[in-house]
């Protein structure tokens, strides 16, 4: 059996990966991606630590987050559809000129 150690390592490598995603990119579509990054960052956390206690309640959290992740990617497709459309592109420092 793999320690837990190893397990929030891998986590929080892929949550730093996402951090770093989101704070460095222009692009909506990375803002998405590294979003997703986090929240699987989440969820191998919750696993992780359901398997180290050894009860499901971990594994049930991450199935609503995958549900989250899932609904978060549909509004924000939709989100850089509507910013393609209005700008030809999808970086998101154009999109200062929609504020009124």
């Amino acid at each position: 059996m793999v320690p837990v150690e190893y397990y929030l390592l891998l986590s929080a490598a892929v949550f730093c990966s996402g951090l770093f995603g989101i704070l460095t990119r222009k692009n909506a579509l990375m803002f998405l991606i590294s979003v997703e990054l986090m929240l699987n960052a989440a969820n191998i956390n919750l696993v992780a630590f359901s398997s180290y206690h050894g009860n499901l309640t971990g594994q049930t959290f991450s199935l609503f987050t995958l549900a989250l992740a899932a609904a978060e990617v549909a509004v924000g497709i939709g989100i850089i559809l509507v910013l393609y459309r209005n700008f030809n592109d999808v970086d998101v420092t154009q999109a200062t000129t929609m504020r009124w």
